[in-house]
């Protein structure tokens, strides 16, 4: 950690004592700091309540705070880290898991100091109904703006139940319809990406996002029947063929043309 970096201590607080200073005077903190204290042992856990804030920051207007750097980590090997503006942890802290002391702790902490720092006043203590009144004016902004999403999507949600089985699966066709594909297209790449084999059946280690009916086919000049199948998609498959498609080297125009 660079030189111009000092940490306060001395404070009656934890999180007071792993605050940090800059060459400029602005403070912050480091999320690898406060990854223990808000009870969180693994950095991969922690990054993701730190996106969710981010995310909670951008969409409230109030972008920043978050600042992503590579350090230096155990044996010399870089790491990922954050270093948090005052605000943003307490952005942090109100994506973190109420259940867990150490995140309710935390909560307390940042919103009685993101109140003091609002209105510059000599520091009174926030009361509970206070803290409680901040976590839900955040929850009701996520819950807002997963009802816009739920309103948008909606169209789609019908689109799709329509082109759904009677058991709740998908046909090849309607799959590439769902996720934008030429059918034929779709299972060249499914079987380019080691997904479906020649006979368009599954591979074994794929076989629960599909589900494979047995059939007959009839030769009409021989008259003999061949066993054959037809795969259809489960619901589940169709996000993993999703994520699947998306290695795929074809763009949406290229697509588009062979298609037609």
């Amino acid at each position: 950690m660079s030189h111009d970096i000092t940490p306060h201590d001395g404070a009656r607080s934890p999180f007071d004592a792993i605050r940090r200073t800059r060459a400029d005077g602005t403070g912050y903190w480091s999320a690898r700091d406060l990854q223990p204290l808000m009870g969180y042992s693994r950095w991969e856990d922690f990054a993701k309540i730190i996106r969710r804030a981010e995310s909670s920051a951008s969409n409230s207007g109030h972008p920043g705070g978050f600042s992503e750097i590579t350090e230096e980590g155990t044996g010399g090997r870089p790491r990922a880290n954050f270093h948090l503006s005052r605000f943003a942890c307490y952005l942090v802290a109100m994506n973190g898991d109420p259940n867990m002391p150490e995140v309710a702790a935390a909560q307390a902490y940042f919103a009685i100091k993101t109140r003091e720092a609002e209105t510059s006043a000599p520091a009174l203590p926030m009361t509970e109904d206070e803290i409680v009144l901040h976590a839900l004016q955040i929850q009701g902004r996520k819950i807002h703006q997963l009802e816009a999403k739920v309103a948008a999507d909606a169209p789609k949600v019908e689109a799709f139940d329509e082109l759904m089985e009677s058991d709740g699966t998908y046909s090849m066709n309607a799959t590439a319809k769902v996720l934008g594909w030429g059918r034929n297209v779709m299972m060249r790449e499914l079987r380019r990406l080691g997904v479906l084999q020649g006979n368009n059946l599954p591979y074994q280690r794929y076989e629960h996002h599909f589900k494979v009916v047995p059939q007959t086919y009839t030769n009409r000049k021989t008259g003999q029947t061949v066993p054959t199948a037809t795969t259809f998609v489960r619901p589940a498959g169709v996000e993993f063929l999703r994520k699947k498609l998306t290695q795929s080297t074809l763009s949406a125009p290229v697509r588009e043309a062979v298609d037609a």
